[in-house]
């Protein structure tokens, strides 16, 4: 099938630019906010296996997960640079968890101290997901220091959920109910070359639709858990949004490894009904509360948008393994999307705060009447917060910052492709390569590759990209620009020409029928009050608007838009009704970057602006 190859995180630096501040950020302050406020809900002692009833903070089933999350991430940081007190900090973890893992292998913090008579008899409890984080986190530990024991702690944990599952199938369900295992596994078996890891991932996607111990007879039961057909039959995102793209991830991964073509596009339908029918302009998935879900197509409401961040994170590995599969623009595209918006937006700009959820719209009148809860609907958070009981996306973002550059690359045989546009110097199998820009702020590039001669560089032409320039020859196929090198030591300079522009949605999506985005780049942007004189709900955007002004923002690391518009005079504005197209009058609206939503204070805001034609 594909003869594409990833790329290793630690073999990409990122030098300079919006990226390298952000991974600044994590590595000095998030890792350890993070830190503090699982010490300070008990995560971390959890692990001693203590609790008793009465006690301050029971830990919950998925603690587990939040713990590994964060020690992953850390051992991505200390790859680049030592961070000797939080190595530490992990080994006495580590200690910990080789202390009270049972004599079978088994290890799970809630059901050992709270319920070790209920082991393996509710898919729902997330056992199998704490797990598979817990096997990714000694993966990466191992990678990071060299030191095996956390990773022979998990593999017999792996080799006894093979036992309990595949072997004597002992356990009450047959699948995980919250995906994560399966990539973990194949991670498992990338790093120990144990055809029992892969096997078993291969096992728990098969019997996925078809095992006679999960619970399909509710349909939206079987679709919250990807349950409802077998993995090759899918072709519509269902359910959950994150557990529905790790599955996918661990497809791709499948369809990779062993050359499986049923896979493969079961993966690419998958991929591009998501792409297509039901991802925010932000790249947000997952549209309602109600199990973290996808729903029908277009269904893609803007207060009420779930997008939670770690399913955007998701996203971006499922399109990560989709590029590996094949080399076409538009999943590097997708990557791009999420990362510069739907990501990012759910930490704040100090890197101490985060959202769970990303809304595209935020009317706080109705937030503080709470008259959505009043009649039963859902309404997002509009502050954002150091901690959540669920603390599944600080964790994340974490290690999936810490880890971004191999998002940058991939490789065949002749080809070096790139895929996101972040500075870096980087030593690969292929050759070396530096790359320089200011992307996002201009769309300015040069890469300078060495050792590369009669090999090809592919550059993707972005989706949104309307000119693209270079003096250099070039052949375009799937969305990438190829440039034959032609010298040991040459450098390549293109042009992405990046101007602000309006974006409508498709029809479908009802929501936004007669509204227009803002977006400049890979950037979408969003108005909020606290720029437009409090007010965001009685703006418009028109046609004749002039030309975008820009405005450098050392805050944000892009500009700052401003854009003439329309607003109602007062008096039409108290009217409750009105004739059409009543009195209008200029206006200068400001636009700021949608991921430094909410890091002033509440504030209304809003992604998709309504616009007339006239006054």
């Amino acid at each position: 099938m594909s003869e594409n190859q990833a790329v290793k995180f630690s073999d990409v630096h990122i030098t300079s630019g919006f990226w390298k501040k952000r991974q600044e950020i994590n590595r000095s302050t998030t890792v350890r906010t993070v830190r503090d406020r699982f010490a300070e809900t008990g995560r971390f002692a959890a692990f001693d296996m203590n609790y008793r009833d009465g006690m301050e903070n029971k830990p919950h089933i998925y603690w587990d997960s939040d713990v590994a999350k964060w020690i992953e991430g850390v051992a991505y940081l200390i790859q680049e640079n030592p961070i000797p007190e939080l190595e530490t900090f992990v080994e006495q973890l580590i200690d910990k968890i080789e202390q009270h893992q049972g004599a079978d292998g088994y290890f799970n913090i809630y059901f050992t101290a709270i319920e070790p008579s209920k082991r393996w008899t509710n898919r729902e409890c997330h056992e199998l997901y704490c797990a598979g984080h817990l096997i990714e986190a000694a993966v990466a530990w191992y990678q990071a220091t060299g030191r095996k024991r956390f990773l022979d702690l998990m593999c017999k944990y792996a080799d006894y959920i093979d036992k309990v599952f595949q072997v004597d199938q002992s356990a009450s369900f047959g699948t995980p109910g919250h995906e994560e295992i399966e990539l973990a596994l194949i991670k498992l078996y990338n790093i120990t070359h144990n055809e029992r890891y892969l096997t078993l991932s291969r096992w728990f996607v098969d019997q996925r639709g078809i095992s006679s111990k999960d619970d399909r007879s509710q349909q939206w039961k079987a679709h919250s858990h990807q349950d409802h057909l077998p993995c090759c039959e899918q072709h519509t995102a269902e359910g959950h949004a994150v557990r529905a793209c790790y599955l996918y991830s661990a497809m791709a991964d499948l369809a990779y490894i062993d050359h499986n073509q049923s896979l493969y596009d079961a993966c690419e339908k998958l991929f591009d009904n998501i792409m297509n029918r039901r991802m925010y302009i932000t790249g947000g998935i997952g549209s309602s509360h109600l199990n973290e879900a996808f729903t029908v197509d277009y269904d893609l409401p803007n207060q009420t948008a779930y997008a939670e961040t770690c399913a955007a994170i998701a996203l971006a590995f499922f399109a990560q393994r989709m590029l590996l599969l094949k080399s076409e623009a538009k999943y590097a595209d997708v990557i791009e999307r999420v990362l510069y918006n739907g990501i990012i937006s759910g930490i704040s700009l100090d890197g101490k705060h985060f959202f769970y959820t990303n809304p595209l719209e935020i009317n706080l009148a109705k937030h503080t009447a709470n008259v959505s809860a009043e009649r039963g609907e859902w309404l997002p958070i509009t502050e954002r917060v150091e901690v959540f009981d669920c603390s599944c996306c600080p964790p994340n973002l974490i290690r999936f910052f810490a880890s971004m550059s191999q998002m940058i690359y991939t490789t065949s045989p002749g080809t070096l492709y790139v895929h996101q546009y972040i500075p870096n110097h980087a030593d690969l199998t292929i050759g070396k390569v530096e790359l320089e820009t200011e992307y996002p702020k201009n769309g300015s590039i040069s890469i300078r590759v060495q050792k590369m001669k009669g090999k090809n560089v592919a550059v993707r032409i972005p989706g949104w990209c309307k000119s693209f320039e270079t003096k250099k020859f070039f052949e375009q196929k799937d969305g990438y620009a190829y440039f034959l090198i032609e010298n040991d030591d040459e450098t390549i300079s293109f042009d992405l020409r990046i101007k602000p522009m309006l974006v409508e949605a498709n029809s479908n999506v009802t929501t936004n029928l007669g509204m227009v985005a803002v977006q400049r780049g890979p950037m979408i942007y969003c108005i909020e009050g606290i720029d437009n004189q409090n007010s965001v709900f009685d703006c418009f955007i028109t046609k004749q608007t002039e030309e975008i002004k820009e405005e450098s923002s050392e805050e944000y690391g892009v500009p700052i838009l401003r854009i003439d518009g329309l607003r109602y005079n007062q008096n039409e504005q108290e009217c409750l009704y009105r004739p059409a197209f009543a009195p209008l009058h200029k206006v200068r609206l400001t636009f700021i970057p949608y991921f430094a939503f909410a890091n002033r204070g509440k504030s209304d805001m809003r992604v998709w602006v309504p616009f007339r034609d006239q006054f």
